[in-house]
């Protein structure tokens, strides 16, 4: 049975955040979120938790064979890469002065996760 949203924990990534894995065999590995399903708990990440697909020719795919594609982990897998301390991080929220709500890494509270802010 799949827990709901609310059992599983706030999710503070967001697709395109640069992130470390930190359990599972690609352990170490810096990339970048391309996904998250946060009712399933999954995300994929670039480059990482790479699996072989076998598949038959088809219409649209002439040549069949292996092909290598990303698959999903556990987001409770990976964490918050901060390129500031070249650590992964906690994050949390931070109130500006203008009371705009940013994202920032815990061992970083200057580095916002949102370059745009």
């Amino acid at each position: 049975m799949s827990q709901s949203v609310q059992d599983r924990g706030k999710c503070r990534l967001k697709k395109g955040d640069t992130v470390m894995v930190i359990a599972g065999r690609d352990r170490g590995k810096v990339g970048k979120v391309l996904s998250i399903s946060k009712q399933a708990g999954r995300v994929m990440v670039e480059k990482i938790n790479i699996v072989k697909r076998h598949t038959k020719p088809t219409q649209k795919n002439k040549q069949g064979g292996i092909l290598e594609k990303e698959a999903s982990m556990a987001i409770s897998n990976v964490m918050a890469y901060c390129e500031a301390v070249k650590k992964p991080s906690r994050t949390r929220m931070k109130i500006l002065n203008d009371g705009r709500k940013i994202r920032v890494y815990q061992k970083a509270p200057d580095e916002p996760l949102d370059k745009n802010s």
